[in-house]
């Protein structure tokens, strides 16, 4: 698959952008292709790059435990928590916190079925957005919005999580 085949007007992260803008941002793009059992983003790495699935589908898992701890009573075959399995269908977008720090990834991508991806880096990016700042601007908010959902949703599982622990401790604490 080359980038000429990718319809960019069909990724809701750029359907919103005039056929010159995407023209422009496609030129900051690639398609790399993974095999089924691969890692595309092992978490814990670091990384400066963006994928956004165009074929095949993933699995993202993500640590049950921070690395270095031991908890014995959490002794498990896998310490891993499936978060969600997607195809190309909604075009996900995966590693988009990479382009903004330099943190270290968050969750494993672990490829399922043959796949294809869209990836830019972050010097790619930067370098767009300074180039045509208001193509920067309408990436850089959509992007924004996407986080901030995120972070959002991860506040309202933190509220399950931790209302679910303090039931369970005030029934440890009655029995």
């Amino acid at each position: 698959m080359k980038i000429g085949d990718v319809s960019f007007d069909s990724i809701p992260l750029f359907s919103e952008l005039p056929p010159t803008a995407q023209d422009k941002i496609k030129s900051i793009f690639e398609v790399r292709s993974m095999d089924a059992g691969k890692n595309l983003i092992t978490e814990g790495d670091e990384g400066d790059e963006m994928f956004i699935l165009i074929k095949g589908r993933v699995r993202i898992t993500k640590s049950m435990l921070m690395q270095g701890m031991d908890l014995p009573i959490l002794e498990v075959d896998n310490a891993r928590k499936v978060l969600a399995t997607m195809d190309e269908h909604d075009y996900p977008i995966f590693g988009e916190i990479a382009l903004i720090d330099r943190e270290t990834r968050s969750a494993t991508i672990q490829v399922l079925d043959p796949a294809h991806f869209l990836v830019t880096n972050r010097a790619k990016f930067f370098e767009l957005i300074e180039r045509e700042p208001a193509i920067g601007n309408t990436l850089l908010m959509a992007l924004t919005k996407r986080m901030a959902a995120t972070i959002r949703k991860s506040n309202q599982e933190l509220i399950k999580l931790s209302t679910a622990l303090a039931l369970a401790l005030s029934k440890t604490k009655m029995g």
